[in-house]
């Protein structure tokens, strides 16, 4: 006799409903997070996503990036195993309050972004 098991249910925080597991699902990209005087460097690697896809939303001390890939349906897709390597990006950070959010500037190329958040009261430097 075979066992049927239901698919994993996981919490949407935002609906507060059940989505299946599987549905939505992101990786956590890989990031280097470098401190100054005035400012914060964050680089976070974002292969195979355009500046569309980035979305930056800060909630109170946390920065959350999120980079949307450009979905291609492949005729092999199965075969190929693809459904990993084609998981958006999702990445949270604690990062503080000291941090003027309203300042920060980003810049996406060849799938490496870099944002600069300059710190609340510092002086920027001229360029």
């Amino acid at each position: 006799m075979n066992t049927i098991l239901p698919p994993t249910l996981t919490s949407n925080r935002r609906s507060g409903r059940a989505i299946p597991a599987g549905l939505g699902e992101t990786r956590s990209p890989h990031y280097d997070c470098q401190q100054h005087g005035d400012a914060i460097d964050l680089t976070v690697f974002l292969p195979g996503v355009d500046a569309a896809g980035v979305d930056i939303v800060v909630r109170g001390p946390d920065l959350v990036v999120i980079g949307r890939k450009t979905h291609v349906v492949r005729v092999n897709f199965a075969a190929a195993h693809l459904e990993h390597a084609q998981r958006d990006y999702e990445l949270r950070l604690r990062l503080g309050r000291e941090l003027d959010y309203a300042a920060l500037s980003a810049e996406l190329n060849d799938g490496i972004l870099s944002i600069r958040i300059p710190k609340r009261g510092s002086i920027p430097a001229a360029a």
